[in-house]
């Protein structure tokens, strides 16, 4: 799961960056055979927002159904994978955060008081006073730099408090709840330090979901919010297969600045609740821009529409997830982006898809003969791939060093450094079918790694092939029909799924149509003819058919 996102302002780059993480992880897991479920959302009560829908002089719901639409084309343009996205303004989410509410009032953790204290309206979120400070006579929260004002009002509360010690033996049994570890240090600091009642309703505003059997408060944004991750499950029904398949989440990913209400008051709502926890809850960093973090009022965001129009969708997401050391604060520039997709994209991966299939096309007329007889040095080489992902401390989701980042890649293959220096087949008179396999596959494997990272920008056309000069690194399956006495038609699978058909490969600007019939959501990763029958071909995909 991403974070809901709070649509009060246009999508900046930390809601890319955090969209793009959950991406990557999901089509990393679709790759490595799971069954995935992909959440993502917008978060759409409140009285940031009803403060905001007023200004524009616009219903909430009116308001709410433009700007979450924002978001939801926001998903698109950076081709996500995620297989649903929540309004908590939706009728299905409302269901089940009421419900919510009536389980922990049963239980007894829910009463009625009065809260007076200091509330943020931009973070939606309570500050103790040691949390305030004074700057030009303006009172603000020393973390979020956002002003805050003294509310007093009837609220209903949680009983926090009494989750203090199940909390921290939670967090002792179950180490890895919480990553990394620095973001793990500091919520058992706060939890030690004592934790008190929360407010989780609000009576001096009316744009929320109403207190079940008290229409005069609403539900804190908060709680509300949080549930999402339960109502895009049809939680309360757990005999739906969904909630059994995808509850309790693998991952909940968000950015640091929200990881006390997940890692404190979403596990006290449950615990409280009797629901399972999520396994695990990763507080990502901040994309810096200089040495700050990104903000409307310093004037200082970086618009990833604007990036994506002016270098494409690939470029950013394959930057953000290799130079920003996952779990630690990163920098974004231009000119950064620049030398990191000149290097590594076009220098060092463009020409080795050139100077591979080169190679095997002039040697072999681009077969890769099937008999092949590896020897151990051969099978060293092959397995390493494997290898280094079922050992990769990646699958641990713990902030990577540059050291463990480099181990995660493929050693050198000294063949594709000296492609001359092959071992010559004697009665062929040609480099040995096995070498020559080697640096094929070593090509596929890299090729299939950077698939979570880089999936395409266009999600029809992603990874098939334009022309003939660009066919191998273009998609993940390619084959000429039999049929053909021209041997000018080619079928062709796409990476992020369907099957395409080329009836003329000669031509460069020849149309590449889409297979009716074939799920376009599938990612094929081989075609074949069926050498009894050549009007029939076989698909293999991604899943498990």
């Amino acid at each position: 799961t991403t974070p809901i996102y709070y649509p009060s302002a246009k999508p900046h780059m930390g809601h890319a960056y955090s969209s793009i993480i959950a991406d990557f992880f999901a089509r990393f897991k679709m790759i490595d055979d799971y069954q995935v479920h992909f959440l993502t959302g917008t978060d759409e009560h409140g009285l940031k927002i009803q403060r905001s829908a007023e200004k524009a002089g616009k219903e909430p719901q009116i308001f709410c159904d433009q700007i979450s639409k924002t978001f939801r084309d926001l998903s698109d343009t950076l081709n996500l994978s995620n297989t649903d996205f929540i309004r908590t303004t939706e009728a299905r989410h409302k269901k089940t955060v009421q419900h919510l509410w009536s389980e922990l009032e049963k239980n007894d953790d829910i009463y009625l008081s009065n809260y007076s204290g200091w509330y943020s309206v931009s973070d939606e979120a309570f500050y103790n006073e040691d949390e305030i400070e004074e700057i030009d006579g303006k009172k603000i929260a020393i973390s979020s730099k956002s002003s805050v004002e003294w509310i007093e009002e009837e609220s209903y509360f949680f009983r926090l408090s009494k989750w203090e010690k199940p909390l921290l033996n939670y967090y002792e049994a179950n180490p890895d709840f919480i990553s990394p570890v620095s973001r793990k240090n500091e919520v058992i600091s706060f939890v030690k330090s004592g934790l008190k009642d929360l407010s989780i309703s609000r009576k001096s505003f009316s744009w929320g979901i109403p207190v079940p059997n008290n229409q005069h408060h609403v539900i804190y944004v908060w709680l509300d919010a949080l549930t999402n991750y339960l109502s895009a499950l049809n939680y309360p029904n757990t005999d739906d297969d969904l909630f059994k398949k995808f509850w309790p989440a693998s991952i909940h990913l968000i950015g640091k600045d929200i990881l006390r209400f997940h890692a404190v008051y979403w596990p006290a709502f449950l615990l409280a609740a009797k629901i399972d926890l999520p396994k695990k809850v990763y507080g990502h960093g901040w994309i810096l821009s200089g040495e700050e973090k990104m903000s409307k009022s310093k004037g200082n965001i970086l618009d990833p529409l604007e990036i994506i129009k002016e270098y494409g969708l690939d470029p950013l997401r394959y930057y953000l997830i290799k130079e920003v050391s996952f779990g630690n604060d990163g920098n974004i520039s231009q000119e950064k982006l620049e030398d990191c997709n000149n290097s590594d994209l076009a220098n060092n991966y463009g020409n080795l898809c050139q100077r591979v299939t080169t190679f095997a096309i002039k040697n072999c007329e681009g077969n890769i003969p099937n008999k092949i007889n590896f020897q151990n040095d051969d099978l060293l080489i092959l397995n390493k791939y494997k290898e280094n992902l079922d050992n990769s401390p990646f699958k641990k989701t713990k902030a990577l060093s540059k050291s463990e980042r480099k181990d995660l890649q493929l050693p050198p293959n000294p063949y594709n450094e000296r492609l001359w220096e092959l071992t010559m087949d004697p009665v062929l008179g040609r480099p040995r079918s096995e070498n020559i396999y080697q640096i094929q596959d070593e090509l596929h494997q890299k090729s299939l790694n950077e698939i979570p990272g880089v999936p395409g920008e266009n999600p029809d056309m992603a990874w098939v092939p334009r022309g003939p000069t660009n066919i191998a690194g273009r998609t993940n399956g390619i084959m000429f029909d039999p049929n053909d006495a021209t041997n000018k038609k080619v079928f062709a699978g796409g990476v992020s799924g369907g099957i395409f058909v080329n009836d003329n490969i000669d031509d460069i600007n020849s149309e590449w149509k889409m297979v009716q019939g074939v799920p376009r959501n599938l990612p094929i990763s081989v075609l074949t003819f069926d050498p009894n029958n050549p009007t029939t071909f076989y698909a293999g995909t991604g899943e498990s058919y």
